[in-house]
């Protein structure tokens, strides 16, 4: 009896020190003597799953359940292992057995959470993570992911009284500071202790702490060095590479380089609308193109073009990452283009298997992933600036023009609309801004609002993004002096009447440190000129890049105080700007940022050269794209 004890205690010291082979051997010695101890088998589970041996973990529990069938840990343990393996019906069936045998287990009730949030069952979710709280006020976990569940439904003053909490019980519980900022972020709160925040979570970033996830840090931070700090801690504590890559170093010879481009997005989203063109106009004689898809089926007209604009589409929902890789693997993909990096629904677990030799970042992240599993990310000379190399673990490819893509076939409503129909005034200057609310700074709407003073009668229009951010706003505006009533907000419509009714606004007027990136181009594209300052970081010089693309760098100013004098001269100087909208219209057909055709011929020559390197057996390295002649050079 003493020996079973001791054997089976080891294994519990060894799990606690993460040697977990070493662990499931005590474990499978305690077995050995008695092989119905059904401890022995719950936690000779937990650390083969603590393994990733998922398929052995739950054969470990169902032997403890044949031994117990009550045992309601292991009816939770079994639910995770299922869920692991996207067996969400079964892993369901199993948080179910765990609380119909013991209805207080709060665990359960928060795994049960997640799961139906991967079975896209949120309203379920949400009520999960509250009976877990009931039971367990405290519940750490339970309250991060209900505040993110809330966060995500737009409850945003829920949210951040549920991360103030979990700050509360635990101030550095994993990316729960910037959980917080963001949801006041979201809702225009800046308040006292939005600035402290702020500040906190910069310096805990530095620090190398887990204070922020890296896409919200964007909106936090404006340096460069900040970014990678926050990435690298993210990717070291989500993404450690673990056993050996999937792919040996072989060198395929293929007629045509095989390029897949993996994202959750390929339906009605902002990457879709300008990513689509490019798919179709890519060079079937020198690529053979495939998308895989992890997101959601839409069925929606945007889903339907992509289905047609690749060879092959492969809907890979409900497979696991590593399942993926061995999928890019078998069809030896030459190239793995990442459309996520670490936005909603992203996947970089695929990328860390090491499954194709190639592996790059593009569009959707704008920044570094800091991960030792991406050999690229590709940039532009103003977005990606030579001396900013060493922010980045990618090698740094700089297209020619600019490095977003678009689409030229982006429909704009027929439907002519007037100034009341959008609840503008009849007369007077329309500053306009349509990006999401979290990128509104008090230091920019400062200036935003010190121009509403200065152009009499002007009115400031916004996207209205939640009802909180709007009534926040209105209230900013009347502690600045400026009447509530100019601020107007737009809801949310289908993108053609998004497009329509820029041309009812003036100017747009650009955010930082986080740009109007697909915006930016919506702007454009409408004929609306934007005036941007140029950020620190990828995700602050993403307008300046496209403003230059388009033969307008003369929006693009150097600091804010520029910007606020700029602004103010384009509102009170109407030939000026009358010159610069008919410079913008003329050169929307002329100049490379809507050139879809042009742009395609870049990012092709681009991964030929990354191809090259990799057949001579060489490693990445950056490089600038040379670029094409273009009808403004003849």
């Amino acid at each position: 009896h003493d020996d079973l004890e001791a054997l089976f205690n080891r294994g519990v010291v060894l799990a606690a020190l993460e040697r977990y082979v070493a662990a499931v051997a005590s474990y499978d010695e305690a077995l050995a003597v008695k092989p119905d101890f059904a401890e022995a088998l719950n936690n000779r589970g937990i650390a083969l799953s603590r393994d990733r041996q998922y398929e052995a973990a739950i054969e470990s529990y169902e032997r403890a359940l044949a031994v117990n069938p009550k045992y309601a840990d292991v009816h939770n343990h079994l639910g995770i292992a299922l869920s692991q393996l996207y067996r969400h019906e079964e892993a369901l069936a199993s948080y179910n057995n765990a609380i119909l045998h013991k209805p207080s287990f709060a665990e359960a009730f928060n795994n049960r959470g997640v799961l139906l949030e991967d079975m896209d069952r949120p309203d379920e979710a949400l009520l999960s993570y509250e009976r877990a709280l009931e039971i367990k006020p405290d519940y750490a976990d339970a309250l991060k992911n209900r505040g993110t569940r809330y966060r995500n439904l737009g409850r945003l003053q829920d949210a951040v009284r549920d991360f103030s909490r979990l700050l509360e019980i635990d101030p550095n519980f994993d990316y729960a500071l910037g959980n917080k900022l963001t949801a006041n972020q979201q809702q225009c709160k800046w308040g006292d202790d939005f600035h402290r925040d702020l500040k906190w979570c910069i310096n805990a970033v530095r620090d190398e702490k887990r204070a922020c996830l890296p896409f919200a840090f964007l909106g936090i931070s404006g340096g460069a060095e900040d970014h990678l700090t926050c990435a690298r801690t993210f990717v070291a504590h989500k993404f450690p590479l673990s056993g050996p890559p999937l792919w040996t170093g072989d060198i395929y010879r293929h007629d045509r380089i095989r390029i897949a481009y993996l994202s959750a997005d390929f339906h009605n989203h902002a990457t879709a609308y300008l990513m689509a063109e490019l798919f179709e106009r890519h060079n079937r004689s020198n690529f053979e193109i495939s998308a895989w898809s992890f997101g959601p089926e839409t069925g929606d007209e945007m889903r339907t073009r992509l289905r047609n604009a690749f060879e092959s589409f492969n809907d890979v929902r409900g497979v696991r990452d590593i399942d993926i890789a061995k999928m890019l693997r078998d069809r030896e993909i030459d190239i793995a283009v990442d459309l996520k990096g670490f936005t909603q629904d992203c996947r970089p677990a695929i990328f860390a298997q090491r499954a194709v030799p190639i592996q790059v970042s593009y569009l959707g992240y704008p920044g570094t992933m800091g991960a030792g599993f991406i050999d690229y990310i590709v940039g532009d000379p103003v977005v990606t600036p030579v001396e900013h190399d060493m922010y980045y673990t990618e090698q740094v490819v700089r297209l020619p023009d600019t490095y977003q893509v678009n689409d030229s076939k982006r429909v704009i409503s027929k439907h002519s609309l007037n100034r009341t129909d959008v609840g503008l005034p009849e007369s007077g200057f329309v500053f306009c801004c349509f990006n999401n609310n979290f990128k509104i700074t008090p230091e920019i709407f400062d200036i935003w609002m010190r121009l509403l003073a200065r152009v009499e009668g002007s009115v400031f229009w916004f996207l209205g993004d939640n009802a909180t951010a709007s009534h926040n706003l209105k209230r900013e505006a009347e502690v600045r002096g400026v009447s509530a009533e100019r601020l107007v907000f737009a809801p949310r419509v289908a993108l053609p009447d998004h497009l329509a009714r820029h041309r009812l606004g003036n100017l747009f007027l650009d955010t930082l440190p986080y740009n109007a990136h697909t915006t930016t181009s919506d702007a454009l594209w409408a004929g609306l000129p934007v005036l941007t300052c140029l950020g620190s970081a990828f995700p602050g010089r993403v307008a300046a890049s496209l403003l230059r693309a388009i033969g307008l760098p003369d929006l693009v100013t150097e600091n804010l105080a520029d910007y606020e004098a700029l602004a103010l001269q384009l509102a009170t100087t109407p030939d000026l700007l009358a010159a610069v909208r008919s410079r913008l219209l003329r050169n929307r057909d002329t100049h490379p940022l809507f050139d879809s055709e042009r742009f395609a011929r870049h990012i092709e020559s681009a991964y030929s050269a990354m191809y090259k390197r990799y057949q001579r057996g060489e490693s990445p390295q950056g490089f600038s794209v040379e670029p094409l002649p273009s009808a403004m050079d003849s």
